[in-house]
């Protein structure tokens, strides 16, 4: 038996209806039926519980019935001021990449309009030059002989950490910055915006032009 999961390639959807039983051989709903029933115990935690309640209630909430059919009702950073206000949570953290500096700001307004706290963290905090971690003068953006400063995902969890924020909002953290953010911060995060060069920070458009204009993405390598 296969069981390597692949739900991703999944041709038989079940697990969607009260049919998941007749999945395929390797569905995780049949082959890891443990991890599931570990995962489902951490649901007995009143603070998770609380939480995922919450998150799905969001969820119920973002779509509107109309005779015309459903449609959605709220953008992302609506629907993250909802849901932090169902938490009851009223000091929130944003950890933003310095190229988004004007969305950080935008997104601050917002939300203290809504009756938030809010402590934002630059990327760039500390002044630290990439030298520190080993950067090459060839590799850095603006060229050799010039000074740039390391992104410092580490420090703005901590710091984040330090102010006791509950609630974190990420704004285009780079690739792998973003990982070190979510290790290292103690409150729960969401992301507002994922950082795309090339896209507008819109990460799907690279997969909806997969088959024509960006088709090289699917090349395939060893």
């Amino acid at each position: 038996m296969n069981e390597k999961i692949e739900c991703a390639k999944c041709t038989k959807v079940v697990c969607t209806s009260e049919h998941f039983s007749q999945g395929r051989e390797n569905c995780p709903t049949k082959t890891k039926k443990e991890a599931i029933k570990r995962a489902l115990a951490e649901y007995d935690k009143p603070e998770i519980r609380e939480f995922a309640l919450k998150a799905s209630i969001q969820e119920f909430e973002a779509y509107l019935n109309l005779p015309e059919g459903r449609t959605p009702r709220h953008p992302r950073v609506e629907e993250v001021v909802q849901f932090a206000k169902k938490m009851g949570y009223r000091k929130l953290g944003i950890a933003f990449c310095e190229g988004l500096r004007r969305e950080a700001e935008l997104v601050t307004n917002i939300l203290e309009n809504r009756g938030f706290e809010v402590v934002s963290v630059c990327c760039k905090v500390g002044g630290i030059p990439k030298e520190t971690i080993g950067i090459a003068e060839e590799q850095k953006i603006a060229g050799p002989g010039k000074w740039e400063t390391m992104c410092n995902p580490i420090a703005q969890a901590q710091i984040l950490n330090e102010e006791g924020t509950e609630f974190n909002i990420a704004i285009g953290l780079c690739v792998g910055h973003d990982s070190l953010f979510f290790r290292y911060t103690k409150a729960p995060t969401t992301v507002l915006i994922a950082k795309d060069r090339v896209f507008g920070h819109n990460p799907a458009a690279a997969l909806y032009l997969s088959h024509s204009y960006y088709r090289k993405l699917l090349r395939k390598e060893s």
